[in-house]
């Protein structure tokens, strides 16, 4: 179960979310009404636990402005204010249940476990196998009705290889899963735990081992002995299982902490060179070391939570890269620029809420139409595909949606009366944004002007209105993403250790094998060592460059095929012309965004694996 906290005591929110986490229950906090929102539209929780003074954006407010936009999920309001008036006006704001500070924390778990209840998440609770049984609501394991003291680490193990039957963890994925960066054992203990957890599973009674040990790669659970494999109890399909996380942080949001200190060592460098450069005592040495430090800030710090970052680094980088001096107004510029980078590291990060697929998952539509009975009767049947719509009735609502939210499709309306506007200006800004979102259009307009539009801006389908909900669900299933995990191998080569250690975290839950190299002197032994079915070249970089490395690849025989793509912060005609031209495959924009990387990374694998299938089937 995931839990939303927004609280801004950090005592008490610290308290909280541990005790919530001993539940079994998984936690992203939020200590700001802003971020709470963001989180909440951005991502499927379970429940939120809301507090009511909260800077920002107080919890009355946040609760009233999710209800407003048809939001379900259940709301337990905290608060001090004790009064019959507050409580009122807290159930008024939609919140559905409200407890008073301080509390006692039974009493809260126990209107939790009411709230998830009433909202049947508890329905798709249990995880079976045969007559193994994990209660995720109570945190209980039994046999046969008899429990099993599990530890902490076992439990989450157990649960790990149970919400995912048909998945092989590598010991190192384990670890990532499991554990923080900071506090994560060494790989050998992975071993260890899953003795004691085989252990503990045949003293309660199990007469089968129900891991198996993959040699060489990992482990993954052996299917029951019906032949069934582990599923919610309640509905074997469950489309809307979500994979098991961390409690506090995505894999991307611990690299960040793991960091931190690394990007201000790297401002600090920026603020040595503006006290230069003030002092018109900027050294050649000391401009180029500056140089190099904003040019990994510019790549990095968007890809964890900092947009704004990446654009002043840019700027900076911009600055230095001029060989005159600079002028009166530019060190002005570049004074300014580095102190409001400084600021910009101050601030919490952006949320980061890219989260890989799980093997029966909800996908998210977003459906911009103003037809209200039609939105209602597409809601009332959603569940049933394994979606999840959100609605926008308008195209200023979908525009906010889009800017908040990455959804798996679209299905869009061209026509909206009493507007200026029509669909096809919001296709047309999409397709340029999000080249890779698949979009189906669904209109009462039926030109042939029309349909070659739609088609020149990328829309994958073209449905005509009226359709029934079963034509319409199946438009947008046809288009939908097909992500399966993959134990594909992928190199990496990039000079930043934080953009390394970001894209491995990025991949790594999609079951890909990831080996990180910072030093491209190394490549063709790391190259013929791992043999990879895809490489992830950096293009600037000291001493051999990816345009350099990509050349090597495509001039050898054996591995002239691989798939190459290159992340780069130039995308001009003439640099990308420079990549593709030297052998580039595809081409990833820094800051790296995670949904873009896997996308890429995943399509482009599942290609060349399609076409090597297709030539050994024509030769059969």
């Amino acid at each position: 179960m995931k839990i939303l906290l927004i609280e801004d005591d950090t005592l008490l929110s610290q308290a909280l979310a541990e005790l919530l986490s001993a539940n079994h229950y998984n936690i992203d906090l939020a200590h700001n009404g802003k971020t709470g929102l963001d989180l909440a539209i951005a991502v499927e929780y379970d429940l939120i636990l809301l507090d009511w003074l909260i800077p920002q954006l107080d919890g009355i407010s946040l609760c009233r402005q999710l209800r407003s936009q048809g939001y379900q999920t259940p709301i337990l309001l905290l608060s001090a204010k004790n009064c019959n008036a507050d409580i009122v006006a807290g159930l008024d704001a939609g919140a559905d249940d409200y407890v008073i500070k301080p509390y006692d924390p039974d009493a809260l778990l126990a209107r939790i476990r009411s709230l998830l209840r009433r909202k049947g998440a508890i329905a798709s609770s249990i995880l079976t196998w045969a007559n193994l049984c994990l209660d995720q609501i109570s945190g209980k394991v039994t046999y046969d009705d008899q429990v099993i003291s599990l530890t902490v680490t076992e439990y989450n193990l157990l649960e790990l290889f149970l919400q995912n039957p048909n998945r092989i963890f590598s010991r190192q994925v384990i670890l990532d899963r499991l554990w923080g960066f900071d506090d994560a054992p060494v790989e050998h203990a992975v071993t260890t735990h899953i003795k004691d957890l085989r252990k503990k599973l045949k003293a309660g009674g199990l007469k089968e081992d129900i891991l198996e040990t993959v040699y060489g790669i990992g482990y993954r659970l052996k299917p029951a002995p019906d032949r069934c494999v582990a599923t919610p109890s309640a509905n074997l399909d469950a489309p809307h299982q979500k994979p098991p996380h961390t409690a506090d942080l995505t894999a991307v949001n611990r690299v960040l902490e793991r960091f931190r200190d690394s990007f201000s060592q790297q401002v600090a460098v920026l603020e040595e060179a503006k006290t230069a450069v003030l002092a018109l005592s900027l050294s050649p040495e000391l401009q180029q070391q500056a140089k190099h430090e904003a040019h990994k800030l510019a790549g990095s710090m968007g890809a964890f939570g900092y947009p704004e970052g990446s654009q002043l680094a840019r700027s900076i980088e911009n600055l230095l890269l001029q060989e005159q001096p600079l002028s009166h107004d530019e060190i002005t510029q570049f004074s300014q620029l580095v102190k409001a980078l400084q600021q910009e590291l101050t601030k919490p990060p952006v949320p980061l809420t890219s989260q890989p697929v799980a093997l029966h998952q909800t996908y998210l539509v977003l459906v911009i139409d103003d037809d209200t009975m039609l939105t209602e009767r597409l809601l009332a049947q959603a569940d049933a595909w394994g979606m999840r719509l959100k609605i926008a009735p308008d195209l200023a609502t979908a525009r906010a949606g889009l800017a908040l939210t990455n959804p798996d499709a679209v299905l869009l309306d061209l026509s909206f009366p009493g507007t200026e506007e029509d669909g096809l200006m919001l296709l047309r800004e999409v397709s340029e944004r999000s080249p890779v979102l698949p979009i189906v259009v669904f209109t009462g307009r039926d030109s042939l002007a029309d349909r070659l539009a739609v088609s020149r801006l990328g829309a994958r389908q073209y449905l005509h209105k009226p359709a029934t909900t079963e034509q319409i669900f199946g438009a947008i299933a046809r288009v939908l993403p097909q992500h399966q995990t993959t134990d594909a191998k992928v190199l990496i080569v990039d000079d930043d250790p934080v953009i390394l250690t970001g894209l491995a975290a990025l991949l790594t839950p999609w079951g890909i094998e990831v080996t990180s190299l910072s030093e491209p002197q190394q490549f063709w032994k790391v190259l013929m060592a791992t043999s990879p079915d895809l490489v992830v070249l950096d293009l600037e970089m000291p001493i051999v460059n990816g345009l350099e490395l990509c050349q090597v690849v495509r001039q050898d025989a054996h591995w002239g095929d691989l798939p190459i793509l290159v992340v780069t912060a130039h995308t001009d005609a003439a640099s990308l012309q420079q990549a593709f031209a030297a052998g580039a495959d595809d081409f990833i924009t820094k800051p790296v965004l995670g949904p873009e990387l896997v996308t890429r990374v995943i399509s482009r694998i599942e290609r060349v694996r399609s076409r090597l299938q297709g030539g050994r089937a024509s030769q059969r």
